[in-house]
């Protein structure tokens, strides 16, 4: 039986009236300027056909042929998108029929029906943490039926409960159900088209170089028409802001409905469940991924990409206290929003899709309650999961080139080893993440270290001292912002702080005020930081340790002051190239290279520096010694007179990217040393 029709909130119906009367507005300018261009056109045939006639010769014969593919070249450009077709890549996807997936299948047959559309044309599996439903479109997929396909990741599914799977599919086939959808679905190919007209035009660019290349006389002409297009492209694309913008309104009520939709399927709470388990879904599959991606060297790969994905997940759920429920980590919104302290609200209108919490609110809003109470894993819903996973994790390592036979590790010994790096690359839990996005603030030593600490260990790294950490965080990151927003960087008429509403004009003012809390919240910061150092003082004290607390503290405060002044040498190499990738002329590319060679030997001699610090003893991987190795072995040409050298500057920018990578590790040890130091204290 089909659910109930789903009313259109007033919002959705009026993004729908501005996308569509943006698209007129459009429509009428671009037929206006298509008008225009079949006159000039004829015209241009007309006077090409007229200094032929007169003249008859070789000349006039080029340049009547030239005058008249000037307003063919234009016509060309405002009609070459109605052969433009858009068909998505399916080389990475797996296609499954009823016969091997009937429980699969059934679930989607009944969705449908709930729902109110049509079966998918196709069912496809892809590795990633998604779900979607998509088609090939063109011109005129606007006016003729289009049968679409249903993408369902292995990476979502994997991470999922049936009833969870079940809301996600029905929230996708949600976007094209009831008749008043298809609004926003005529919208999306319209804005396809436009994209492709002002943006893709790689082959019109390769016809009118071709045209060119055929005669002097008809290079006149083809450079005429590019002007021309040029100011034709500049009216489009100031329309094209108002529609994208008018579609990308559209968007977030389009994902407000269809929400809703699901919501009267199975009720708000799997879809808000996923919802709020999604991002812990996404960082372990990508944390996989980066794993393996460090393996290559190796010649390392995974058996199943998603047994990996299980246990990153629930390595990261106890890591940070996640309660199980039906068998998968079940995060609740507080503890999602638990470190955002921002005040600031901005509604970005050129966001396509509204916020977790925002949908979570809209969806609370149904009151469609779920019927379900005990939910299984959703990949029960598949004839033989584990055999799909190890396909597609087969499909995945097949783009990869390794330098010799790749061997797949068992997810065990992948765990094993995961869980090893992660430690050695976080803190310890002693200190409830307080470190975590900050570093010990520098401190006078000597004062100190004669003063005992009036507080002790679990209020120094209490929950209200993290707080005021990200209160610290959120408030520089607020100034920040509001000073893009009187700058004009970031363009908005209004802004809510704290509940209350701001003009732009008052973002600088606010700014101030909010420095005065950031210093005062800094300076609480700060004395729980001499506190800090009083107390494990104090504990070594007891303990007649050796004086090692004051050696790991002034070791991190030293390479403090050095860092900004090391880095800076990566940041002006990193500025001073940037002439490489626009056209530049050749002797000022000589010029260029001249400039960098004493930033380059400065750098040189850093890495030296770096590569016999005993900090780095087990650290360096042989990828990245071997890279710095090469770039310092011998001083290099990256210019022969008339072409880059390449591989010399893949070198280069190897040899840059490692000094900036072992910079900050450099740094992130320092500080690991002292907070292990501490912690081992305790």
């Amino acid at each position: 039986m089909k659910s109930k029709e789903i009313k259109l909130s007033a919002e959705f119906k009026s993004q729908a009236t501005k996308a569509i009367v943006a698209i007129c507005i459009f429509v009428f300018t671009y037929l206006t300027i298509l008008l225009l261009a079949v006159g000039f056109t004829i015209l241009c045939i007309m006077g090409g056909i007229y200094i032929i006639a007169a003249k008859p010769m070789i000349l006039t014969i080029a340049l009547g042929i030239g005058l008249a593919s000037l307003g063919v070249l234009v016509l060309i450009f405002l009609l070459k998108f109605i052969f433009k077709s858009h068909t998505v890549d399916r080389s990475h996807l797996i296609e499954i029929n009823e016969q091997q997936e009937p429980k699969l299948f059934s679930m989607i047959q009944e969705i449908v029906k709930e729902v109110g559309t049509s079966f998918p044309k196709k069912v496809y599996l892809s590795a990633d943490v998604n779900a979607s439903v998509f088609y090939d479109s063109s011109f005129w997929s606007m006016f003729l039926p289009v049968k679409k396909n249903l993408q369902i990741g292995l990476g979502l599914v994997n991470t999922i409960t049936k009833e969870e799977l079940k809301a996600i599919l029905s929230h996708e086939f949600g976007h094209f159900s009831q008749r008043t959808m298809k609004v926003g679905s005529f919208v999306y190919n319209l804005n396809q088209i436009i994209f492709n007209m002002l943006f893709d035009n790689q082959s019109y660019t390769n016809l009118i170089q071709t045209w060119s290349d055929v005669s002097g006389y008809f290079s006149i002409f083809v450079v005429i028409a590019v002007k021309i297009n040029e100011g034709i492209q500049w009216i489009l694309k100031k329309l094209y802001e108002v529609v994208n913008k008018s579609y990308m309104g559209l968007s977030r009520e389009m994902e407000f409905h269809a929400d809703e939709i699901a919501a009267s399927v199975t009720g708000y709470e799997p879809l808000k469940k996923s919802l709020l388990r999604m991002t812990l879904a996404d960082n372990s599959f990508n944390n996989v991924l980066n794993y393996y991606n460090e393996k290559i060297s190796k010649n390392i790969k995974s058996e199943s990409i998603y047994q990996d994905q299980t246990a990153v997940m629930y390595f990261l759920a106890e890591t940070n206290s996640f309660p199980i429920a039906n068998s998968l980590p079940d995060i609740s919104i507080e503890e999602q929003s638990k470190f955002d302290k921002s005040k600031l609200v901005i509604k970005d209108q050129w966001a396509s899709h509204p916020t977790v919490e925002e949908r979570i609110k809209r969806l609370e809003q149904t009151g469609n309650i779920s019927t379900v109470h005990s939910d299984t894993l959703a990949n029960d819903v598949f004839v033989d999961i584990v055999k799909l996973q190890k396909q597609l994790t087969k499909k995945v390592f097949e783009s990869v080139k390794y330098k010799g036979v790749a061997n797949a590790i068992s997810s065990d010994k992948f765990i094993e080893d995961y869980k090893q790096e992660a430690l050695s690359n976080s803190f310890s839990k002693k200190y409830n993440g307080y470190y975590d996005i900050k570093n010990p603030v520098s401190l006078d030593l000597d004062k100190e270290e004669s003063l005992e600490a009036t507080i002790n260990f679990n209020d120094l790294f209490s929950d209200e001292k993290v707080d005021v950490v990200y209160t610290a965080f959120a408030l520089n990151n607020d100034i920040e912002m509001l000073k893009s927003i009187s700058n004009n960087q970031y363009v908005v008429k209004t802004f809510d702080y704290d509940g209350k509403r701001y003009k732009k004009k008052n973002a600088a003012e606010l700014a101030e005020k909010l420095k005065e809390e950031l210093n005062s919240t800094n300076e609480k910061i700060k004395n729980n930081d001499i506190d800090i150092f009083r107390y494990f003082n104090g504990i070594e004290n007891i303990q007649n340790k050796p004086k090692e607390l004051k050696r790991f503290y002034q070791e991190l405060f030293e390479f403090d002051k050095q860092f900004d002044k090391k880095q800076e040498i990566y940041t002006t190499l990193t500025g001073a190239l940037q002439f490489v990738s626009v056209v530049t002329p050749f002797e000022e590319i000589r010029k260029n290279f001249s400039h960098l060679k004493p930033i380059e030997e400065n750098l040189k001699q850093e890495i030296k520096q770096l590569l016999a610090d005993p900090i780095f003893t087990t650290e360096i991987n042989d990828d990245i010694k071997e890279q710095l190795e090469k770039y310092i072995g011998k001083t290099r040409t990256y210019f022969n007179g008339t072409h880059y050298l390449d591989e010399n500057l893949n070198i280069l920018y190897s040899g840059m990217h490692s000094y900036a990578y072992l910079l900050s590790r450099k740094y992130f040890l320092l500080k690991k040393a002292l907070l292990n130091y501490q912690a081992e204290l305790v």
